[in-house]
Parts: C-alpha cells; structure tokens; sequence
C-alpha cells in the first residue's frame, strides 16, 4: 500500500474551506461543485482530483449524483487543457521552491 489515491471527497460546511486547504498541497486540483456540469467539466478540462461539496450547500440526493458524474468523467486530453496543466503544475514548482527555501 502506497498511501496514494487518485481522487479525493472532502466535505466541510460550505466546501470552501476544504478547497482552500486542499489545493495547499502538490499535486491536487480541488474545486467545488455542487452541480453535474461543474463536476463533469472540471475533470475534463482541468483533471480536478479532488471533489469539495459544502453539507449546508448541497442535499444528498444531489451531493450523490455529483459525485456519481465526477467519478465517472474523465480528462479530456486536449492539448489545450495539457498545457493549461502545464503551466499550473510551472506555478506549484515556483511556489513550493519558494517554501521549501523560506524553511
């Protein structure tokens, strides 16, 4: 077991604060979504790994079949949307070097 997975569910009151927290860390593209479309288009275009719903938000029924959509989208591929990958993961490697040198 290598305490690695692909996507990720994190829930909060609103969601904001978990998409805030998550996307602290390498390697994640947390976003929230409390409808189909968002959900679906965010893994295609952007390969968000990281699904944040707000409990106060959203009810479960719909929290159920936001989640169902998210997992069985997949990234699109698009040379656009690799590149737009591209450059975020240029920003995360700025930024963490930065930390990492602060420390």
């Amino acid at each position: 077991m290598t305490g690695k997975v692909e996507r990720g569910i994190l829930i909060c009151g609103s969601g904001v604060g978990a998409c805030v927290a998550a996307n602290k860390f390498p390697g994640i593209r947390a976003a929230i979504c409390h409808d189909t479309f968002s959900a679906r288009q965010g893994v295609e275009d952007d390969d968000i790994n990281v699904l944040c719903l707000g409990a106060r938000v959203i009810g479960p029924e719909l929290a159920k079949e936001v989640i169902r959509v998210w997992l069985s989208a997949s990234f699109s591929g698009a040379e656009r949307h690799r590149r737009r990958l591209g450059k975020i993961k240029e920003i995360e490697g700025e930024c963490f070097r930065e930390v990492k040198d602060e420390q």
